[in-house]
Parts: C-alpha cells; sequence; structure tokens
C-alpha cells in the first residue's frame, strides 16, 4: 500500500529535472486534489524530503513530464502521488506537453495474469503505424467476484471511458487506468453474458446480446458504479458486435437465440432469423429509449455477415462483413441524422475492403475484427481468422493478430505490425496514452 507522504530522499532528482527552466513554458492548471499532510511524529523524527515541500501543482509539471514506462510505479510512491495522477490536472498537463497519443489498448486474459499491449498510432506525415507493446500484470485481480479470470474474462468486451478502459466479463467487471496500470473490481452485469456487444456512449457504457435468458439491455453509469435495465432488444442476438457513435448504441451481427426450446416454428424460420441477424445491425437511441428500424434491422448490402463494427470520431458506424471468400467495408450514414446525416444520403456507403491476403479468408474459416475508432479520424481492426473444426479451410492456413488501419479522411488502409501472441485474441478498446 501507498505511504501517506513523500519521503523517499532519491526522488530529490526526479523533482530537479522536471521542473521547467523557463518560467514562461510552464502551464498554469488547477488541480483538483489537496495535498496530504504529513505525519508529524514522522516529521520530527525525519528530515523532510525535498519532494514533499512542493506545491502540488509544481509537483503534477513533474510527474506530466514523466516517461509512460515509468508511469504504474508512481501511485505506489505515496498515497499524493497515486491522487495527483489520478487527477484531470494530470491528464490536462500531460496533453499539453505533447505526451498523450491515440492508441489501441488491447487487453489479454489468461490463467495466470492480464496483460495489456499498447499499439500506439504515430499520426506524423509518413502516416505509418508503429507497434508499440508494454506489458503490465494486474496480480491482484486474478480472482473477482469468485471467479477465475481464465473463465469470467475468457470473451470479456473492453471499452474505454476516458482514460479507463473497463473489461467486461461473464459475472465480473474490471476498470484499468490506461495510463498507471491502477485497477478495481466494479459491478457486474446484471444478467451473465457470453459473446455480447457492449460500447460507450455519451459517458455511459451499454451491453446487450450474449443470453438466451433476456432481451435486456443494460446501463453502466461509472459514477455510481451501478448497472439498470434501459431498454429491451428487439432481437436477441449472440456474438454479436457492438458500438456507439453520434448518441446511439449499435448491436451488430451475431445469430439470433431464443429462451425455449419448443421445438415448434420449424428450424427453416430460425435459419432464416439467424441469418438476418448476422448480417444486419439494431440501433437504440440512448437518449429516447427508443430503437429505430425496431420491426426491420438494417441489413448490410450483399448478405454478407458482420464480423466487427466500432463507432468512430466522425459519428459514423463503421462494420466489416464477411462475405464467405472475402471481406467488404462499410461505413452507415444517417444514425441519428433521420433526415440524412453525415455528408451524404441515409443508408450503406461501401468503403475500401481491408487488404487481407489472398486465401486466408474462404469456407471453412471463422473469421473474427476486433474494431475500434482511435483518434477521431483513423479505424483499427484487428483480425484473425480460423479454421472451424470439422472443415478444411480453402487457404489452408490461418491468421491472427493482424492489425490494419483505416485513414477516414484519406479513405485507405495500412497495416501495421502484427499483435504478439500473446494479445493475439485480446480485446481492444481506443485510448489516450
Amino acid at each position: 500500500m501507498a505511504a501517506e507522504s513523500c519521503h523517499p530522499r532519491g526522488l530529490s532528482w526526479f523533482a530537479r529535472s522536471c521542473i521547467p527552466a523557463d518560467p514562461a513554458r510552464h502551464i498554469a492548471v488547477p488541480v483538483p486534489v489537496s495535498a496530504c499532510t504529513t505525519n508529524p511524529a514522522a516529521s520530527d523524527a525525519e528530515e523532510e524530503s525535498p519532494i514533499s515541500a512542493l506545491p502540488d501543482e509544481l509537483l503534477l509539471e513533474c510527474l506530466a513530464r514523466v516517461p509512460r514506462a515509468s508511469l504504474p510505479s508512481l501511485p505506489a510512491v505515496c498515497r499524493r502521488f497515486a491522487a495527483l495522477l489520478a487527477s484531470e490536472g494530470f491528464l490536462h498537463l500531460r496533453r499539453a506537453h505533447g505526451r498523450l497519443r491515440p492508441c489501441l489498448l488491447a487487453v489479454s486474459v489468461s490463467s495466470t495474469h492480464f496483460a495489456r499491449a499498447l499499439l500506439q498510432l504515430q499520426l506524423g506525415a509518413s502516416s505509418v503505424p508503429e507497434l508499440d507493446v508494454a506489458a503490465l500484470p494486474l496480480p491482484s485481480l486474478l480472482h473477482c467476484a469468485g471467479s477465475s479470470s481464465s473463465s469470467a474474462f475468457a470473451h470479456a468486451r473492453a471499452v474505454a471511458l476516458g482514460r479507463d478502459v473497463y473489461l467486461i466479463g461473464r459475472g465480473a467487471t474490471l476498470r484499468v487506468d490506461a495510463l498507471t496500470g491502477a485497477s478495481n473490481a466494479c459491478a457486474p452485469t446484471l444478467f451473465p453474458r457470453k459473446k455480447f456487444a457492449a460500447a460507450a456512449v455519451g459517458g455511459r457504457i451499454y451491453v446487450a446480446g450474449g443470453s438466451a435468458r433476456t432481451a435486456a439491455v443494460e446501463e453502466y453509469d461509472p459514477s455510481v458504479d451501478a448497472w439498470r435495465v434501459v431498454a429491451e432488444a428487439p432481437r436477441r442476438r449472440y456474438g454479436c458486435a457492438g458500438a456507439g457513435a453520434g448518441g446511439v448504441f449499435y448491436v451488430a451481427g451475431g445469430v439470433a437465440v431464443s429462451s425455449g426450446g419448443d421445438g415448434s416454428g420449424g428450424g427453416a424460420a430460425r435459419a432464416l432469423e439467424a441469418h438476418a441477424c448476422a448480417g444486419s445491425v439494431d440501433a437504440l437511441h440512448v437518449a429516447s429509449g427508443a430503437w429505430a428500424w425496431s420491426a426491420r434491422p438494417r441489413a448490410v448490402p450483399g448478405g454478407g455477415c458482420v464480423v466487427g463494427a466500432c463507432g468512430a470520431g466522425d459519428g459514423h458506424l463503421y462494420v466489416v462483413a464477411s462475405h464467405a471468400v472475402d471481406l467488404s467495408f462499410w461505413r452507415w450514414n444517417g444514425g441519428v441524422n433521420r433526415g440524412g446525416g453525415g455528408g451524404g444520403p441515409c443508408g450503406w456507403v461501401a468503403l475500401e475492403a481491408p487488404p487481407v491476403p489472398r486465401g486466408l479468408v474462404g469456407l471453412g474459416m471463422a473469421v473474427r475484427v476486433a474494431m475500434a475508432g482511435v483518434g477521431g479520424d483513423r479505424v483499427t481492426a484487428v483480425v484473425n481468422a480460423t479454421a472451424v473444426r470439422g472443415h478444411n479451410a480453402a487457404g489452408g492456413g490461418a491468421l491472427e493478430g493482424m492489425v490494419l488501419v483505416y485513414d477516414i479522411g484519406g479513405g485507405k488502409w495500412s497495416r501495421a505490425p502484427d499483435l504478439p501472441p500473446g494479445f493475439r485474441r485480446a480485446a481492444c478498446a481506443a485510448v489516450e496514452c
């Protein structure tokens, strides 16, 4: 546990090296954290360290300049450090100093540890993404809500709210600070779910699907750490993807599930319903709680099955669809502006297809694409394609952890280095790091 006050004398170098020499470069920012008081008995017993004598505003200037690799260890120095690192002032200063960049955070779960990989997108003149990987074990959260990490988070969804990434699993939820790695357990969803849709809209998290027991859509309020039911989905989907954009929560793809098992209705009707879900999207306007197109969902043209979806900074929904032997990429226009928004008519717009190597997507292959909007003008897609058990894949191989980056303004894809083996089936979210 972090100490109450900052006494390590070895940290004096830290203050001297971080204080700006030019007063004009100093960035003033309000500090919403009160200074920690030192223990009088300890002060009498030993000399006060220089770092503890600094005012919060100056100490924040020092902390904001620390390299990212050193941030995870700083909250353990003292409670004052931990409070300042968690403040909005720290985030503001770090952004002002140019030390925050759009990143793709991939959270991988195993039976022994949690870890993360950061795909840092360099948005310079070259526009070539670079991969910066940093592992962060979280041993204190191996067992959450009585479940082992490997089972509770085997098919977890990652959702970013500001600097925090929420890892939502089956009966367990974790919050991880993307900058410092500080983490804690949060309230689990009201209904256990697996392979469900999740996304952030308006500072809250929404989940749907992944359960045959309920069609409820749940909303998570981080300020009170509580879930509540806000709507009933028109279709129960399993294996679906979630996206948030323009005040709308989208639930895309998956197969239809039912709570019954009465055997009536015929297999043909159920197969048709499953196909309709696989290639379609439902949209919930979170402000009104009303579903658009509730009678008939919006289907991707060409009969493709949605295998990935995300919202982007331009307020649009982006989806990747599989067409048995290839992939297509689409943008939905007019999700909120019912008269047709986004600079074009209301409907699907075909974009450049993801550049997946020929033969690695085809018959007998199961394709999964984890997508996230990064930096307001990019869309990332982590592509995994594996052979279905009992089928002979047409391409004869597998594709795991391929990272593609789509430039919304330029309309072109580029390929980043693949994710490391331990992160290739990770849950992904876009954050500033």
